[in-house]
C-alpha cells in the first residue's frame, strides 16, 4: 500500500530559475539600448523638460490662430509630454506586476512545500496503519 514519494520535476525547475520578471527580458544590444532610452524618457523630469520645450513654441501657435493652436496641442504638447507620462505609468505598472509575480511565486513555493510535507505525513500514516493492521490481524488469528 505504500508508495515512494517522488517530488514533481517542476519543483526543482522552479528552484533553479526563480520567478520571471521584466528584467529577464533584456536581451542583446538592441534590448539594452532600448531599455536605456526608455528609462531616460520615462521619468517625470523628462516630462517636465518636454513641457518646457513645448511651451517655447506656444506663443507662435497662439499667434497662428485656432488651427495652429489645435495642431500645437495635438502634435507638440500631447505627443511630446504625454509620451513621457504614459511611459512613467507603464514603468510603475511593470514594477507592481513584478512584485505581484514574486509574491505569487513565493506563495506557490510555500504551497508546494506544504503539499510535500502532507505527502510525507500520509506516507507515515500509511506505514503506521499497516503496522496496526498487521498487529490486529495477528491478534485476531490467535
Amino acid at each position: 500500500m505504500t508508495k515512494t514519494h517522488v517530488p514533481h520535476p517542476r519543483i526543482e525547475e522552479r528552484t533553479k530559475y526563480g520567478p520571471h520578471t521584466t528584467k529577464d527580458e533584456r536581451i542583446g544590444l538592441n534590448g539594452r539600448l532600448a531599455l536605456i532610452i526608455t528609462n531616460m524618457v520615462s521619468t517625470m523630469w523628462c516630462a517636465y523638460l518636454f513641457t518646457a520645450i513645448a511651451l517655447i513654441s506656444l506663443p507662435a501657435a497662439i499667434a497662428g490662430g485656432t488651427a495652429t493652436l489645435i495642431a500645437w496641442i495635438a502634435q507638440t504638447f500631447l505627443q511630446l509630454v504625454l509620451l513621457s507620462i504614459i511611459m512613467v505609468g507603464q514603468k510603475v505598472a511593470a514594477l507592481a506586476s513584478d512584485k505581484q509575480s514574486l509574491q505569487t511565486y513565493k506563495d506557490a513555493e510555500a504551497l508546494l512545500q506544504i503539499q510535500d510535507e502532507v505527502h510525507k505525513l500520509i506516507e507515515i500514516n500509511n506505514q503506521l496503519t499497516e503496522e496496526i493492521y498487521k498487529i490486529v490481524v495477528k491478534d485476531s488469528n490467535k
